[in-house]
């Protein structure tokens, strides 16, 4: 594979070629870090959670880092993409039991023991395909350093971190209102959540005051929960209530007494300004019932059936109890108005059941002191650097408002929390390894959030805490590549994290993009059927393609739209590639690569692709550094269609084809130096097809993914060359189009005439004369300043020319005058407008000057094509 392959096959096929390279790759260590004594650049993987596909996301996700990582490799970096993947407690464990429940049993009946043995048997099966599925996107990731959240070094991490935590009094384990999963039973956090918009009902009831005859307005969307009311609270200032403050009320059906208490909090505009107080299922209604030191009654259990403090409803789903109470608070006259309304409800993520606000007993990670140090680092030199900019407010504003973080989840699978309890003395015992006496102590039966272990990432991976050799080069890491949906849930998190234990900032960059959507617009789910498959989409058009269409498709932050006719788009992309390089190796025969000289005489065509390749590396290079992979990716692809398929290897024929054989080997030399240099460009978007066709190529070297990157030389840039190639490409373009008009085909020569407007243009087109002849087909081709516009002709006013094509019996006056009205309309409008700007006093003495500039010579350019077409006309109209 280091020599140069022979021989081309006709047509490109993704298949053959994906997997043979892919594994070429692997064998011979291209993707092992380590490899040079460059400057180290490392991207640690988004873990993904090990329970199966990846979708769309994951594979722009992915896309993205291995265009960074292949680009700074190229550019003699000592590049780590470190892989991995998450454990995905809910997640997997869900499955794991769905799974167990066909087979008609459950954890309980399988034991902790048994039930982690199997759990761990199913990640080692969905782990191998995830390794598969990087494999088909082409992911340069270095498996030699392959982590995953469980495994014993990033344990060792949680441990670390949890008691380190607990000493400082920054881990607490306490009672709270957290979001409650009743299908599976667990703790959720604010990532596993999802807000559904949901046609609802207010319920509205009178308590009857005790000793009063009267009663107090209060109003809910959870019926269920007033059997757990403590208080009725209402602002202090509000005079309708003021004499009820400090009675109490009675909680219908149950009979309990309740202080009618003041409270600021309460809105007095909202409804009827009084609020039913449930502390132990409304978060808000928790903190409240802190200020006043209210009881906290809980009316369900974990399974969300009411329990015995729900009196006769008790062993009811709350859903039915809701219904039932409905109709007994009604029959009482306690319920007098039932209003629609349209409200926001969570729902698990996982099970996608309704989630309960619910009193536990849970752990907590006390936010303040690590938020405070997150936010200040924005204020120094070396913060995080958010791209696009604008997410750092976002980040910051969830920063500056944080909750604590309830970090214990009911399950089995997952990171054990090492705190232990003394059966007798009740005693909490936190450490790295179990207590003395281990018969004495129970060990606490809950794990720990994922987001805990996913949150050390950056680090735990590297080796910490141990001071090891990959930790001491590889962090922190340069880049992070995320979807903004988990800004507020990982990347906070890595970042304080990252601080309080390495006094570092994780990462330099966080480049965010946004969600993959589908042709419309809309968000892919199950729901609607409109998810894609990237395997799919690879198994029919190529990896190349996908990546291509992920690459290009957006701006950084922003959605991005899949459809299916840009990926067959950019697989034509692909077979245009392949059929010039085919061109190109069937004439560059016997040539080696030490056969390239680019010293010597050129053409204008050889001089001018070599400057539009010098300006192609300098804006594709420092587009890829901004991450505006999506403007580079375009700058490749108009260089490579335009101006080297469409221009520069049709001019490069008469040469190739030619007798003279200077010219033929400078040609060749162009051709092999331009392919090889565009193929590394694009290497890192299409990793595939430029792999296989720089093997074709004269090349020196393994592979093109240790190739070096492309950089601009100062020697090859040929502003003359461009400004003949301008010209010549413009009255080319006009022929082309003034025959396609007037229906006269390509093969029918016609006379030719070129009256240069001044002698510079007359110079550019001399030098031009034989591309003019051989893509205009002239019958005759005349240059004269001094000519005069030959009678029935038509005519193009081009920027230092004028062309007139004699098409006697085929030019229509009328049609001809008609068409120059058109373009003297067009004129007149830019004439128009260049000049309303130039007047306009804040854009002359704002703008930078070479752009005024730019500016007047436009407004001169206008005129003098103006005049000329009206000239035109009127030769015409006489005529």
């Amino acid at each position: 594979m280091g020599k140069q392959e022979t021989e081309m096959a006709k047509k490109y096929d993704p298949k053959e070629t994906e997997n043979r390279w892919y594994d070429f790759w692997k064998e011979t260590g291209q993707f092992e870090a380590g490899q040079t004594d460059g400057t180290p650049y490392t991207i640690v993987i988004p873990p993904p959670n090990v329970t199966g596909r990846l979708h769309l996301g994951h594979a722009w996700d992915t896309t993205l880092q291995d265009i960074l990582i292949r680009m700074k490799r190229m550019q003699g970096y000592d590049t780590l993409w470190l892989p991995g993947m998450d454990h995905a407690g809910i997640a997997t464990q869900s499955k794991v039991e769905a799974q167990l429940k066909e087979e008609g049993t459950s954890r309980y009946e399988l034991g902790r023991e048994a039930f982690l043995e199997k759990t761990w048997g199913w990640k080692e099966e969905y782990a191998d395909f995830i390794r598969s599925q990087w494999a088909k996107l082409g992911l340069s990731l270095d498996y030699s350093k392959e982590r995953f959240t469980l495994d014993e070094g990033l344990s060792e991490a949680v441990r670390e971190v949890f008691v380190s935590l607990y000493k400082r009094e920054l881990i607490y384990r306490g009672e709270y209102i957290i979001n409650w999963d009743p299908q599976t039973q667990t703790a959720l956090s604010d990532i596993e959540v999802e807000y559904k918009e949901v046609q609802g009902h207010f319920y509205h009831m009178r308590y009857p005051v005790k000793g009063e005859n009267t009663s107090i307005e209060v109003a809910t969307t959870r019926p269920e929960t007033m059997l757990g009311d403590t208080a009725v609270a209402v602002h202090p200032e509000d005079g309708r209530y003021k004499h009820l403050i400090g009675k109490t009320a009675v909680l219908p059906v149950i009979g309990r007494e309740i202080p009618i208490i003041a409270d600021d909090y309460v809105d007095m505009d909202f409804g009827s300004g009084a609020v039913k107080i449930t502390p132990a299922h409304d978060p808000n209604d928790f903190e409240m019932g802190n200020r006043h030191d209210l009881p906290r009654v809980l009316v369900m259990n974990e399974d969300g059936s009411m329990n015995e403090n729900a009196g006769i409803y008790e062993g009811m789903d709350r859903f039915a109890c809701r219904r039932q109470l409905t109709k007994d608070l009604q029959a009482e006259g306690i319920l007098f108005d039932i209003e629609e309304h349209m409200h926001s409800v969570g729902h698990s993520e996982r099970s996608g059941a309704v989630v309960e606000p619910y009193l536990s007993t849970q752990w907590f990670v006390h936010m303040g002191p690590l938020a405070k140090q997150a936010v200040e680092l924005q204020q120094k030199e070396e913060k995080v650097t958010f791209v696009p900019e604008r997410f750092e407010k976002t980040y910051l504003q969830w920063m500056e408002n944080i909750r604590d973080w309830c970090i214990s989840r009911q399950l089995w699978w997952g990171h054990r929390i090492p705190a232990w309890y003394h059966k007798e003395t009740g005693e909490i015992y936190v450490g790295r390894t179990a207590p003395e006496n281990p018969e004495e102590w129970k060990q606490d039966e809950d794990v720990l959030d994922t987001w805990f272990s996913s949150a050390l990432w950056p680090f735990s991976t590297m080796g910490w805490p141990e001071e090891s050799a990959d930790y001491a080069r590889y962090y922190p890491t340069s880049a992070l590549v995320t979807g903004y949906d988990i800004i507020f849930f990982w990347v906070s998190r890595m970042i304080f994290q990252g601080l309080e234990f390495t006094g570092e900032r994780p990462f330099e960059d966080v480049l965010i993009h946004g969600l993959v959507r589908d042709s419309e617009g809309r968000k892919m789910s199950k729901s609607l059927g409109n998810g894609v498959d990237p395997m799919d989409v690879i198994d029919q058009y190529g990896a190349d393609a996908l990546r291509f269409l992920l690459a290009t498709g957006t701006t950084p932050g922003n959605d991005i739209r899949f459809q299916w006719e840009k990926v067959e788009a950019n697989w034509n992309f692909g077979n245009k590639i392949w059929n010039a390089a085919r061109f190109t190796l069937m004439n560059v025969e016997g040539v080696t690569a030490e056969d390239i000289e680019l010293e010597g005489a050129k053409t204008i065509a050889d001089r001018w692709i070599l400057h539009r390749l010098q300006e192609t590396k300098q804006n594709a290079t420092q587009l890829m550094e901004k991450y505006e992979f999506g403007e580079a990716g375009r700058t490749l692809y108009n260089f490579i269609w335009d101006d080297l398929c469409d221009w520069y290897i049709e001019m490069a024929k008469l040469p190739l084809y030619g007798e003279d054989e200077q010219p033929k080997r400078m040609a060749q030399s162009v051709l092999v130096h331009v392919f090889d240099q565009t193929m590394r460009m694009l290497h890192p978007m299409m990793p595939f097809i430029t792999e296989e066709i720089w093997q074709h190529l004269p090349h020196e070297g393994t592979s093109i993914m240790s190739a070096s990157w492309p950089i601009a030389d100062s020697q090859l840039f040929d502003e003359e060359a461009v400004r003949d190639m301008e010209l010549i490409q413009e009255v080319i373009r006009s022929v082309r189009n003034t025959r396609a008009e007037m229906n006269v085909p390509p093969s029918k020569a016609v006379p030719m005439s070129l009256k240069p407007s001044h002698s510079q243009a007359s110079e550019r087109l001399e030098r031009g004369r034989d591309y003019i002849v051989r893509f205009g087909n002239p019958e005759t081709l005349t240059i004269d300043a001094a000519m005069e516009a030959p009678e029935k002709s038509i005519s193009h006013v081009l920027s230092g020319a004028e062309i007139f094509l004699p098409l006697e019996g085929l030019i229509n006056i009328d049609e001809e005058i008609e068409r120059l009205q058109r373009e003297k309309d067009k004129l007149d409008k830019e004439v128009e407008r260049v000049t309303k700007k130039l007047n306009n006093e804040g854009f002359v003495s704002k703008a930078p000057a070479h752009v005024v500039e730019e500016e007047k010579e436009k407004q001169k350019d206008y005129e003098q094509k103006r005049e000329k077409v009206t000239a035109r006309m009127e030769e015409l109209q006489k005529s």
